[in-house]
């Protein structure tokens, strides 16, 4: 059966000579995987660009529930990136994001709340209102929500981390923290670099508590230099 679907590319793997096996996350059909022949001849109609991970689709695919692999019908760019492809420090977020995302949506899981949302903050990483400062954190803290699991507060945040941590750059913390928490990011201070990066690390730890399966992630390095 045919469907029209938005989808966000996830990520590829190169299947036999000339085609790739993507994962995309469909608002209407939840993660699918497809085969797509050809795509990597120089004969083909599409684009390998169009299978990138974060790539915004506008899909026609055929849906068949018992299905592994599915095969797409048609598909065009819902949005032809400006930026992301061509700046270090928005293709650096969106490899993390997207590695992320690999790991934290799985197959058959459909959720529009989470979809539009994500749909949403990739077009703001591509506009020229992109604000670098505090994108990484707010899209952990922002897709934690919408995964359920998003903390009450900074305090009960910290007491699920299996490392204990005291003292002053804590408290710091938790106060910078609360304020994002309560989308009241307006309203912060500076906080130093070294700051932004250990809080990122303490999201990734949550993210591993309550991800069965998380692992490492291997775009933090290259994410950390970014951090300003």
């Amino acid at each position: 059966m045919l469907r029209k679907t938005r989808g966000i590319v996830i990520n590829y793997i190169k299947y036999r000579e000339t085609s790739i096996i993507v994962r995309i996350f469909t608002r209407d059909l939840g993660l699918k995987t497809y085969l797509v022949n050809g795509v990597r001849s120089q004969k083909s109609k599409t684009k390998m660009a169009h299978f990138q991970p974060l790539t915004l689709l506008e899909l026609v695919v055929y849906d068949k529930e018992t299905a592994n692999l599915n095969r797409i019908s048609e598909a065009k760019l819902a949005w032809a990136f400006q930026r992301i492809p061509f700046d270090f420090y928005r293709s650096g977020i969106s490899m993390f994001m997207g590695e992320i995302l690999g790991k934290v949506v799985v197959d058959n899981y459909q959720n529009e709340v989470l979809f539009d949302y994500l749909f949403q903050l990739i077009l703001r990483l591509d506009s020229p209102e992109f604000q670098p400062g505090l994108f990484i954190l707010l899209f952990l803290i922002r897709t934690s929500r919408y995964l359920g699991f998003e903390p009450d507060d900074a305090r009960e945040f910290y007491l699920q981390l299996p490392v204990e941590q005291t003292g002053s750059t804590l408290e710091d913390k938790i106060s910078y923290l609360d304020q994002l928490l309560e989308q009241q990011e307006t309203l912060l201070p500076s906080l130093p670099v070294s700051l932004k990066r250990t809080l990122i690390d303490d999201w990734i730890l949550f993210y591993k508590i309550h991800i069965d399966g998380f692992g490492d992630i291997k775009s933090l390095a290259v994410l950390r230099t970014l951090v300003q």
